[in-house]
């Protein structure tokens, strides 16, 4: 089997793990992932050494995902309040075309597995608020955006409004979308957190 076979067949395992992902309340084991793949589940482990690193493969996808986009966002968009508005609105959007990725964010598909999984999904929000935080000081020094408090609270809020609304997805069995009323709902928590120029 040469590198390329592997690499797709690692991508299908993921794929598949994700699919069974949007399943609410489904508990995925190797054998049932193994079945949906169509592999055994010693041909699994050959690509994955645990079902913890098929869960670690989803998260490097989310993060690489999110992430790259935002660095995209703080190049081409100039305005602070737009960079702010169009990284949550991406994240948004990526849990609502992926409900499987959102039960991963959530917490609820990691139940029972490695501290280290949940541990990383922290580090992906921190991550998420520090990158809120960078553009909320960069719009003050360059181009005088000012906040009602500070940067930390301002993005913690941010942050927050976008995890919930993810939870709701998860919660509601991925009935309420989390871009569901956002546009209406943004320019609200938009005039609570900044100041008028």
């Amino acid at each position: 089997m040469n590198d390329n076979e592997k690499l797709s067949r690692r991508e299908q395992i993921l794929q598949s793990l994700a699919h069974m992902l949007e399943s609410p309340g489904q508990k995925i084991t190797t054998a049932a992932l193994a079945k949906e793949v169509g592999v055994s589940e010693a041909a699994l482990y050959r690509h994955f050494p645990s079902k913890a690193r098929m869960f670690e493969g989803l998260i490097g996808f989310i993060e690489k995902t999110v992430f790259s986009r935002v660095t995209v966002i703080t190049q081409v968009e100039p305005d602070g309040i737009k960079q702010c508005e169009q990284v949550l609105t991406l994240t948004l959007a990526f849990v609502e075309r992926n409900p499987g990725m959102a039960r991963i964010l959530t917490g609820e598909a990691l139940a029972g597995e490695t501290d280290r999984l949940r541990q990383r999904i922290n580090q992906f929000f921190e991550r998420l608020e520090t990158q809120l935080k960078q553009i909320l000081r960069e719009a003050e020094a360059k181009h005088g955006l000012r906040t009602k408090t500070t940067a930390g609270a301002s993005a913690n809020l941010m942050l927050s409004t976008t995890e919930g609304r993810i939870r709701q997805f998860v919660r509601s069995d991925f009935r309420k979308k989390p871009t569901e009323q956002w546009q209406e709902q943004w320019p609200r928590l938009a005039e609570g957190i900044f100041r008028q120029a």
